[in-house]
């Protein structure tokens, strides 16, 4: 005891030293006290939110009214995006149990040998969207395990180069899948060797041959087992012999000698194996014949499957994400033209899309504010009332809240620029009809579609996003493509305008909006009076609303001279001029014009209604640069400006200035901006130590500054080598001491 007190003692002199010097290692050994300051603590997410400007508790509210909102449209994209693959995986899982069955069959006919003899192949289309098919696939490999074989294998073309590795992930992937087996030795028996993550056992070889055991193997243990144990099993109730499915996610991108050599030493076992290929094609089934010769694709029996295209999976997306009173967040007409624009003109990825969507979100609520009040109905009211002074004030500096305020009179004015309390309240107001408008505008939208989207040429647009958009950007019924659309709407033949009203009738039936109870009760009446008219004879129709029926070939009858004859022309068109419309013309025109009273009443621009901002996101610039980046430009404003991404006020310069502080790269390029087609290392060197030398206060007219020490001259060839890795100059065999510029203007 007395000994560790003694050295307790020495350790506390020795600390005492140290702190009073501890610049060399060789005058003792150091003792020091931890720090009792905290740790720093890891920055969360929401954390992200917090600006200088905005008050913390603020921020992390954003934050979760965000994270609550996409959770929810998470979950509703996850649902329709199953129903969406609902049938083509049923069909999918039927081929499979079809072939399985087969397989198990006993019949002995010629038909049936011969069909024993190929490996069944489905053919699955998934088309062009290449970003969407992992999750596709993903979804049949959980059906396929859980519901008909334990033993399914996905396999990409960039791991599968040469035939050995294909066969060795096949092995991989198939013996480290779960047998059926109750005690931990039959487990360990029905197993090969401990389960790899990269390859095989090394006292197994790769080959069809150890596959074919192995699967003897495990069936004969699964059989064996009784079946009390099989009750009591986890595992799910297969049939004896399960296949074994493998996948082949990108068919075109398999090598076709591979591909072929497989599917040939497949064909020898498929009497002892009962294998299934699943080609996932993005292009055309006509591929297969491309990458497989007859004598090959004579071994397959292949079944032709269809996903659901592209469009249409984006069509139902928006449907029911953008297109509904359901979310409160909104993208204005400019973001959603980016989204679809990216989705039709790059990668045709619906996934992508959602990404789209969810960043828009995120930019929403983190750059706005007033996205508080961004949630459902009751929640934004509740909150409308807990709003801070500052909230306040932005609510009065929004561009809607103005033009509301310049409209009101001047005592309200007054009362909307002082009282915070009277904003909350008129707020609250706001917000309602907000709502309000919202209910009313899907509806109506939804019933201009019905009617126009049948019509020749489509001249509102054939997909209801495109007309929405059309709405979104001013007012519809003042373009021109509006007004050609209700000219063919007058001329349509009963039956087809019966059906289209019949649409719009479901459409607010379904809606159920109570604002538009009355619109739904006159189109109901207009639809039996068109259904009345059938009662009405033909006779009736045309002259009781027509008056006399003038006959063009009436007063032509009789032989007459040129006079008489323009005459009895002149006198034709009058009468077809001053000629009364039919009972269904009048009843088509009124109809019409009810349903352009409902347009103009319901589907005005968001941006004429108050506190629009606080809903709809707007800043398509933004979106546009984060999701359609353009490399070639970010790396010029990079090496022009570096600022820009920096952040540093040491950078900041005017332009066509090289700033001594900035990075070598940057002054490398800048210099090279005022060179020709080739450029003189020695020369670009010489004013690259020129800057440098002024960065580090030297005086430039000193022998020693003129002169390129060893460090700079690293610093410049490292630039140059980086230039030349960005493709903005090359080496030339011109001259050894020059190299070529390649980029010239705005390139």
């Amino acid at each position: 005891y007395s000994f560790n007190q003694n050295v307790a003692s020495v350790f506390v002199e020795v600390a005492k030293v140290a702190q009073m010097s501890t610049s060399s290692v060789s005058k003792g050994c150091f003792v020091f006290k931890p720090s009792s300051k905290k740790r720093k603590r890891p920055l969360t997410a929401g954390d992200y939110f917090h600006n200088s400007q905005d008050d913390t508790e603020t921020s992390k509210l954003r934050f979760q009214l965000c994270q609550s909102l996409w959770e929810e449209m998470k979950l509703k994209t996850e649902l329709l995006q199953d129903n969406l693959n609902k049938k083509i995986l049923d069909s999918l899982l039927e081929f499979v149990r079809n072939s399985t069955a087969s397989f198990q069959s006993s019949t002995d006919d010629w038909a049936s040998r011969m069909r024993s003899d190929e490996i069944p192949t489905a053919a699955l289309v998934l088309g062009v969207n290449v970003p969407d098919h992992d999750m596709t696939f993903q979804s049949l490999s959980d059906l396929l395990q859980q519901s008909v074989t334990p033993f399914v294998v996905s396999l990409q073309s960039k791991e599968c180069s040469a035939l050995m590795h294909l066969v060795q992930k096949v092995l991989v992937q198939l013996m480290g899948c779960g047998v059926s087996v109750d005690d931990e030795e039959d487990e360990e028996e029905s197993q090969p060797g401990p389960r790899g993550a990269d390859q095989p056992p090394k006292r197994w070889r790769c080959s069809l041959a150890t596959l074919c055991d192995w699967y003897q193997t495990v069936q004969k243990k699964a059989a064996s087992s009784s079946p009390s144990k099989k009750r009591s099993s986890s595992s799910a109730d297969f049939r004896p012999n399960p296949p074994i499915v493998v996948i082949f996610k990108d068919l075109e991108s398999f090598n076709p000698k591979v591909l072929q050599d497989f599917i040939i030493i497949c064909s020898q076992y498929i009497r002892k194996l009962p294998l299934i290929f699943i080609f996932g094609i993005a292009t055309s089934p006509i591929t297969i014949r491309r990458m497989l010769p007859h004598s090959v694709s004579a071994l397959l029996c292949i079944e032709l499957f269809q996903s659901l295209s592209c469009t249409e999976h984006l069509a139902t997306v928006i449907d029911k994400l953008v297109l509904t009173k359901k979310f409160p967040f909104k993208l204005s007409g400019k973001v959603l033209q980016v989204l679809v624009g990216i989705f039709l003109y790059h990668d045709f990825s619906v996934r992508n899309f959602i990404k789209g969507l969810q960043l828009s979100l995120l930019e929403h609520f983190h750059s706005q504010p007033l996205s508080v009040l961004c949630c459902h109905k009751q929640e934004a009211l509740t909150r409308a009332q807990q709003l801070r002074h500052e909230d306040c004030e932005a609510i009065r500096q929004l561009p809607s809240f103005m033009r509301y305020v310049e409209s009101q009179e001047p005592q309200e004015q007054v009362k909307l620029l002082t009282s915070d309390q009277h904003v909350k309240d008129v707020c609250q107001m706001l917000l309602k009809e907000l709502h309000h408008y919202h209910k009313q505008y899907y509806p109506v939208l939804r019933c201009l579609h019905a009617l126009t989207s049948s019509l020749p040429k489509h001249p509102l647009g054939k997909q209801i996003r495109e007309l929405h958009v059309t709405c979104l950007e001013r007012n519809v019924w003042e373009c021109e493509e509006y007004g050609a659309a209700f000219q063919l709407l007058r001329m349509l033949a009963k039956d087809d305008l019966v059906a289209a009203l019949q649409k719009c009738i479901d459409i607010l039936t379904s809606a159920k909006p109570k604002e538009l109870q009355d619109a739904l009760q006159h189109l109901q009446d207009f639809s039996r009076r068109f259904e009345q008219l059938d009662n009405g004879s033909a006779a009736d129709e045309g002259t009781a609303e027509g008056g006399e029926d003038v006959s063009p070939s009436k007063g032509l009858q009789k032989k007459t001279d040129l006079f008489h004859l323009q005459k009895t022309l002149l006198e034709m068109r009058e009468t077809r001029r001053t000629k009364k419309l039919s009972r269904f013309e009048v009843l088509r025109n009124k109809a019409l014009d009810f349903m352009e009273s409902l347009v103009k009443k319901h589907l005005v621009p968001p941006e004429s209604q108050t506190l629009f901002e606080v809903c709809y996101f707007s800043a398509s610039g933004t979106l546009r640069r984060h999701l359609n980046a353009t490399p070639r430009t970010s790396i010029q404003t990079a090496l022009n400006n570096p600022y820009c991404y920096l952040q540093n006020e040491a950078l900041k310069s005017d332009r066509g200035v090289i700033s001594n502080a900035a990075p070598d790269i940057c002054i490398v390029y800048k210099l090279h901006l005022e060179c020709g087609r080739l450029i003189n290392l020695y020369d670009w060197l010489e004013a690259f130590a020129t800057v440098v030398t002024a960065a580090e206060g030297e005086e430039l007219d000193s022998a020693e500054a003129a002169k390129v020490d060893e460090v700079k001259h690293a610093r410049f060839i490292r630039a140059v080598s980086e230039l030349e890795f960005l493709g903005f100059v090359k080496p030339t065999k011109q001259k050894t001491d020059h190299v070529a510029r390649l980029t010239w203007g705005g390139c």
